[in-house]
């Protein structure tokens, strides 16, 4: 078993940065069709969908999630489709019972991420209250262990604090066993916590080498303590050139073209959500300027360079147990298949040999 890949699939206007900068990409369903096909013509194994309902940093036009899941999957034949959902916006009920049917569509192709939620707006737009940090992860476990429940049981009861399920059912069943994955992401300690108990997977902001690594071990301990296991998922924004100079120079135009005051604007939502939080911390508490200028932090990941640097780097994560590389591109119609021709090759041929070295040892 080696790393796997997944893409952002740009389904909001104005790509994954905030800037200027022209891009080759589109967020009509037209462009995000063709490119699944490339993208798992090439290698990547997943596209994940963002869930957005309303943008104060440049991406006015969105594609609903499950929505687009839904279409992509008879478009698709290999690629796994994963659907941003917002608990508060959704009720688990509903939403295993489209997840079920696009599972099945897809033949076993949907998964599920769990956003709890950072833009107050979102929500009280739609007049639904905006809980308290902590509480939207509680809300959230229990959206998960409903979704797994009518999706797992023929009969499901459920008393919670957010849900009532009053033995319910889903038929048919999805087709993914036991259940389509479930990732979630997020940065606090309750964010942790609740990906231990009930998530397969935790999506990490883009983030170092070092601090990577201490995510996964705190994770994979909190996983162990609950008799469960976690992989986990890297943002990255990928910038690959002939030589790291040209990936340097594309990446400096980018902050250079950033538009200040929706940098800024997206700043103080992430800053009120992260201070909401019991630690005082959220996701982008040690985010600069520069690395919101890409929305999750997917410079710190540093896969900017020629295809061998990336390469290398993107092995590296791998050793330290980064099991899925998540990227984002400048111009996707470009970089994304050039990407999975040259990079996801390499990558998948580093760590064979190095596994193979390692038998070969023992």
């Amino acid at each position: 078993m080696t790393i796997q890949f997944a893409y952002w699939v740009p389904n909001v206007s104005g790509g994954l940065v905030i800037s200027q900068i022209p891009q080759k990409t589109d967020w009509s369903f037209t462009y995000n069709a063709a490119l699944a096909q490339t993208a798992e013509q090439v290698g990547f194994d997943y596209g994940l969908v963002q869930t957005r309902f309303i943008a104060n940093y440049g991406a006015e036009q969105q594609l609903e999630a499950l929505t687009t899941v839904a279409a992509l999957a008879p478009v698709t034949q290999r690629l796994k489709l994963i659907s941003g959902v917002l608990p508060g916006l959704w009720h688990p009920g509903v939403v295993a019972k489209i997840g079920s049917t696009i599972d099945v569509i897809s033949n076993g192709r949907f998964c599920l991420n769990i956003v709890s939620g950072w833009f107050k707006d979102e929500f009280t737009i739609y007049g639904e209250p905006w809980l308290d940090h902590d509480e939207r992860y509680r809300r959230s476990e229990e959206f998960i262990r409903v979704l797994k429940g009518l999706w797992t049981e023929d009969e499901f009861h459920f008393k919670g604090d957010f849900y009532r399920i009053n033995g319910g059912w889903v038929k048919p069943k999805p087709l993914s066993a036991p259940h389509p994955e479930i990732f979630q992401g997020g940065n606090s300690k309750a964010a942790r916590r609740m990906t231990a108990q009930v998530a397969d997977w935790y999506f990490m902001n883009g983030d170092t080498i070092e601090g990577a690594r201490a995510q996964i071990e705190e994770v994979s301990a909190l996983a162990q303590e609950a008799g469960r296991t976690v992989k986990f998922g890297l943002n990255a924004f990928v910038i690959m050139r002939d030589t790291e100079a040209e990936a340097k120079a594309v990446l400096h135009d980018i902050i250079a073209q950033s538009n200040p005051a929706l940098v800024l604007g997206f700043a103080e939502s992430v800053k009120q959500a992260g201070a909401a939080t019991a630690e005082q911390q959220g996701m982008w508490v040690n985010s600069t300027y520069a690395d919101l200028v890409q929305y999750n932090d997917g410079f710190k990941t540093n896969l900017i360079g020629t295809a061998e640097q990336v390469s290398d780097r993107i092995r590296r994560y791998y050793e330290i147990g980064v099991d899925l590389m998540l990227c984002g591109f400048l111009h996707y119609t470009d970089d994304l298949p050039a990407f999975g021709r040259t990079v996801i090759p390499l990558v998948h041929q580093l760590t064979t040999e190095r596994e193979s070295r390692e038998l070969v040892k023992h």
